[in-house]
């Protein structure tokens, strides 16, 4: 599982590339939560990661699947109206964000992160 510092380096590129394009984010976000919106990277950033990791795929499909059994299943806006959250259309530019922090964190000759 990713410490709290390498998850604040897959944040800042997930808000980097994917958070810019989404066409739910209030006002003034990310972060959204101050602004009345539960986004599904924030609320599981830690789980979105690990689907990334322990699906390492050419095709996006088994990631899809992937992150609605482990990630969706558990989620609190599963019944509520803010799900699908934009990450559902949104998870390919997280999986590319995801895996650009892994690169660097390779070029820096850093263990990769043990999936869990």
């Amino acid at each position: 599982m990713p410490t709290e510092t390498q998850l604040a380096e897959y944040m800042a590129e997930i808000r980097e590339q994917v958070c810019s394009r989404c066409i739910e984010r209030p006002p003034g976000a990310p972060p959204c939560a101050p602004h009345g919106k539960r986004c599904g990277i924030e609320l599981h950033l830690a789980d979105v990661v690990d689907v990334a990791h322990r699906v390492r795929s050419g095709a996006m499909d088994p990631y899809i699947e992937r992150f609605h059994s482990d990630v969706c299943s558990h989620c609190a806006n599963k019944t509520t109206n803010q799900c699908p959250c934009p990450l559902d259309y949104l998870l390919l530019l997280a999986i590319q964000a995801i895996d650009a922090v892994d690169e660097r964190r390779a070029q820096r000759g850093e263990p990769a992160i043990p999936v869990s």
